[in-house]
């Protein structure tokens, strides 16, 4: 393990030394001041660096199982039966005029991406401490190429759901141009989060083990197992709305299914919630990041 993360350092290293020797400038390296310095200039110059952790990413994430990126679609798909016994068969949940299977699977593509990234991203840091110690680049590099790199295995465990749509014989309609606002928003939620327990965790090493606990939660709080028409009270359903997984979850199974749930107020609640989110977790990270490198 020692020798695959020295690789890895090294890679990095190569890569970042690459970069400077074609700039005919030096860089003056000293901590960010205020709240509002972002630097996404800074973020935009280091875009093979982000590319090369996101590749990585993918790469160590399938190396040395047997089944490869056939976890990207397994995770989802026995979620998705276990699912579908217990509640779909056992309990008779509603599943807005569907079946339950695909019902349950459609909501579990976003989610499943959703809440993996949310844990690869708030280890990131840590996770690769000696980098931190050792050169500099954005910091915002790590978490983010956690997030973008679970993409690849959104769009396989998405072919997956268009193939169970076929064998049911439900077919997306012109709405599928929402998905990926959808997407977007489910990104941006992640990253947002991603970015504050990350920064968390540098300081507070305990964090980590609350980060299933919280994605747990996350998930009975979101409609993943049951339709959000359970919520019938309006007040209820705002407030249930300021999760914005609600609006993403809502949005797929509309889109892809035709489900009842087109966007509404709740689906404008969510995505400015999750652009609080991601604004938040972009300013908190930037004010803590200086300190990083002495106490990961």
């Amino acid at each position: 393990m020692q020798l695959k993360e020295g690789l890895n350092s090294q890679a990095a290293i190569n890569v970042l030394e690459a970069d400077q020797i074609k700039k005919d400038y030096h860089v003056r390296i000293q901590p960010s001041k205020g709240w509002i310095s972002l630097k996404f200039d800074e973020l935009w110059e280091y875009r093979e660096l982000i590319y090369f952790f996101t590749w990585r990413d993918i790469l160590v994430r399938y190396k040395q199982t047997i089944l490869g990126a056939s976890w990207a679609i397994l995770q989802p798909f026995l979620t998705m039966v276990v699912f579908s016994i217990f509640f779909g068969r056992l309990a008779k949940m509603d599943s807005d005029g569907v079946p339950y299977p695909i019902f349950s699977y459609a909501a579990l593509v976003p989610w499943t991406f959703f809440a993996t990234r949310l844990s690869f991203a708030s280890n990131s840091l840590v996770g690769n401490s000696r980098l931190l110690k050792k050169i500099y680049f954005p910091r915002l590099a790590l978490p983010l190429a956690a997030i973008l790199g679970g993409l690849v295995d959104f769009f396989l465990s998405f072919v997956v759901l268009l193939g169970m749509m076929v064998y049911y014989g439900i077919y997306p309609t012109i709405n599928v141009i929402w998905l990926p606002l959808l997407l977007a928003v489910a990104v941006a939620t992640a990253l947002g989060t991603s970015l504050i327990l990350s920064a968390l965790n540098v300081q507070f090493r305990d964090v980590r083990y609350t980060i299933p606990f919280i994605t747990q939660i996350w998930l009975f709080i979101t409609p993943v197992v049951y339709p959000s028409s359970m919520i019938e009270h309006p007040v209820y359903a705002i407030i249930y709305s300021l999760n914005p997984m609600v609006g993403v979850i809502n949005g797929f199974r509309w889109a892809l299914l035709g489900t009842d749930t087109a966007p509404d107020i709740s689906m404008i609640i969510s995505i400015f919630v999750s652009l609080l989110i991601l604004l938040g977790g972009l300013i908190y990270f930037r004010k803590m990041e200086k300190t990083f490198a002495d106490i990961v």
